[in-house]
């Protein structure tokens, strides 16, 4: 081999190296700039504040600001596309949400694909709800309910906040395994539909727990469960929808992901920062506070995380017939 045939050779491994060198140099000095995380719903919501939260901590962490981004629409799609699309530098991150897991299965024209163009960096938490009642309906427990629905087949009304919610397909799995015909009753917001099932206009919902709350402990609605794997902490006297349906579990959840090919020592920094953060006691404290129970783990278990979820709600969503709006 001729010494100009080795030196061309020599220059081209170089080259093909430089990008991985350049990536790992990269990651080691991130972060070195303000680190965006878009937000799919308005300011002020429940989500809005948890992240707002998360970020703050995680900013001392990191040593750079968390700038929140709202970016509401679509029901997270336009969010969550426009993160996919961004550079994959790990200055730009999504929230994400429930939504996320479930708008595949409702939605036939996404550009995109959530589990195969989004780098899963950390899971948050889990946001159990609580199955609640009028007061005047006669029922004290979920088989009662059941029984009373069944008496009654589409006369009993649900409320739902929103097609497609975690609210909604809560209710459409519940309504699928106790084998029950409930009426839906769509709105646009949890407040109208409290006013409603206060004055026996809706018989049902499922709530958010912090918000549900007060008109439980006031005894203005009936807790009939919750939808955690468990009993919570904050309602121990009421039952887990699975004590009486073995295998339900239903719960909104937020993450952080990442456009694809973000590096894997910058997802990998932000995963242990971020499950610091969270394990935080003072944050921890607050996000209990908020509704949502925190889960750190690898960037591996929120990825096997969002399979299943996908899959199990893309199964409700196609036997209940629910499309995006």
């Amino acid at each position: 081999m001729t010494f100009a045939r080795r030196r061309f050779l020599h220059l081209a491994a170089g080259a093909v190296a430089l990008p991985a060198l350049s990536r790992s140099a990269f990651a080691q000095d991130y972060p070195t700039r303000p680190i965006r995380v878009v937000v799919q719903v308005p300011g002020g919501s429940a989500p809005d504040i948890i992240a707002r939260v998360v970020g703050q901590t995680l900013s001392e962490r990191l040593g750079q600001p968390i700038v929140v981004d709202n970016r509401p629409g679509a029901s997270g799609n336009i969010a969550t596309e426009g993160v996919i699309r961004s550079a994959a530098d790990g200055y730009t991150l999504l929230f994400a949400m429930s939504a996320n897991a479930i708008n595949p299965a409702i939605y036939d024209n996404l550009r995109f694909s959530f589990m195969q163009d989004a780098a899963p960096v950390a899971f948050i938490g889990k946001i159990p709800l609580v199955m609640e009642v009028n007061i005047n309906v006669p029922a004290k427990t979920v088989p009662e309910f059941i029984a009373h629905a069944k008496a009654n087949p589409g006369k009993v009304h649900l409320a739902a906040t929103g097609n497609g919610t975690p609210l909604h397909v809560s209710g459409e799995l519940f309504k699928m395994m106790a084998g029950i015909n409930l009426t839906n009753v769509f709105y646009r917001g949890s407040p109208v539909a409290r006013t409603d099932i206060l004055g026996g206009q809706v018989q049902a919902m499922f709530g958010v727990v912090p918000e549900s709350l007060p008109f439980i402990k006031s005894g203005q609605v009936r807790a009939l469960a919750v939808t955690a794997e468990k009993r919570l902490a904050v309602l121990p006297d009421v039952p887990a929808m699975a004590e009486f349906l073995p295998g339900y579990e239903a719960s909104g959840w937020y993450g952080i992901s990442a456009p694809k090919d973000t590096p894997p020592a910058i997802v990998a920094r932000l995963n242990k920062e971020i499950n610091a953060s969270i394990s935080d006691p003072k944050t921890r404290t607050r996000l209990a506070e908020l509704g949502c129970i925190a889960a750190p783990g690898t960037p591996a278990d929120y990825a096997k995380f969002i399979a299943g979820d996908t899959e199990k709600w893309g199964k409700v969503a196609r036997k209940a017939g629910i499309k995006g709006q």
